[in-house]
């Protein structure tokens, strides 16, 4: 039997991401998945993925250490769903707020589209693109909160305590964000001034919702209830459910899902007990 070798955690953690953000950067600017008829860029999250599942074959850790526990994963789940549900009604219904108040009326529009930060995508409707839409998410969350919250936090936790890898972890989920503008700023599709406001923007609010999904992990125990939140911000919030106005579609779209992080990291927040007892807490599952 294969002995688990022994792994700097800060090293480990700079590896795995700078792999990760180097496959990410091939396809966002040489495969171009996204611009394809499939419309998403996956192939580097089922890298990813793959890397991670090599990662914790290597060390020993496992999938369950790392927080996917077969224990409590539909309820974890309908919790973080729950959780997004609530904080994105009230996101959208003061969207919708706006436009009646500036005397243009919006509706809510059910169809598939890309995100994108320069202007409107191919609009699809159907079965088929709602389902491959769900599925592509599925795979990018599976890959984003399994990396960046269950192996960063993690492994990061033993060498400084939960803040210090709450907050690193946090920090590389919002420079792995960066991608998106700095293609945009290549394309000649933004100024290099406001690819610097929204990369900021970008490792902000990535920032947020990453400490938030820590703090859930830090207080289930498992990722299951950030991984269901992310899966609603990922497929209705940003891919399905639009707001539509006079102007176009979803004019204020960015708007809507900082509103709705805030709420959600504002609630989470003023939930968060760090359970020292409790059987699934990181810190004992890391001195086991």
């Amino acid at each position: 039997m294969e002995r688990p070798i022994k792994y700097s955690p800060y090293r480990l953690c700079a590896a795995v991401f700078a792999l990760c953000l180097f496959v990410r950067f091939i396809e966002y600017f040489l495969i171009e998945t996204d611009r394809t008829a499939i419309g998403e860029n996956f192939i580097h999250k089922v890298f990813g993925i793959i890397l991670l599942a090599a990662v914790l074959k290597i060390t020993g850790l496992g999938w369950g250490r790392i927080g996917f526990k077969a224990d409590g994963a539909a309820a974890g789940i309908l919790k973080g769903l729950l959780l997004g549900s609530v904080c994105f009604a009230m996101a959208y219904a003061l969207e919708l707020a706006v436009f009646a108040l500036k005397g243009a009326p919006a509706r809510l529009e059910l169809y598939v589209s890309g995100f994108s930060l320069t202007g409107p995508q191919t609009k699809s409707t159907g079965l088929v693109p709602l389902a491959l839409c769900v599925l592509f998410n599925i795979v990018n969350v599976w890959m984003e909160e399994g990396v960046f919250r269950g192996l960063f936090i993690r492994t990061l936790f033993e060498a400084g305590g939960f803040m210090r890898a709450n907050i690193i972890a946090a920090a590389l989920f919002g420079l792995w964000h960066v991608a998106m503008p700095v293609r945009s700023c290549v394309y000649g599709e933004m100024t290099v001034p406001e690819t610097v406001l929204m990369s900021a923007g970008y490792i902000l609010l990535a920032g947020i919702m990453g400490i938030k999904w820590g703090l859930l992990y830090r207080m289930t125990g498992s990722l299951w209830a950030g991984l269901g939140d992310h899966l609603l911000n990922n497929t209705v919030a940003t891919n399905m459910l639009h707001v539509v106005s006079p102007g176009g579609a979803d004019e204020l779209q960015i708007v809507r899902i900082f509103a709705a992080q805030l709420i959600s990291f504002i609630i989470v927040l003023a939930l968060y007990r760090p359970k020292a007892s409790h059987k699934n807490n990181i810190q004992e599952e890391t001195h086991e």
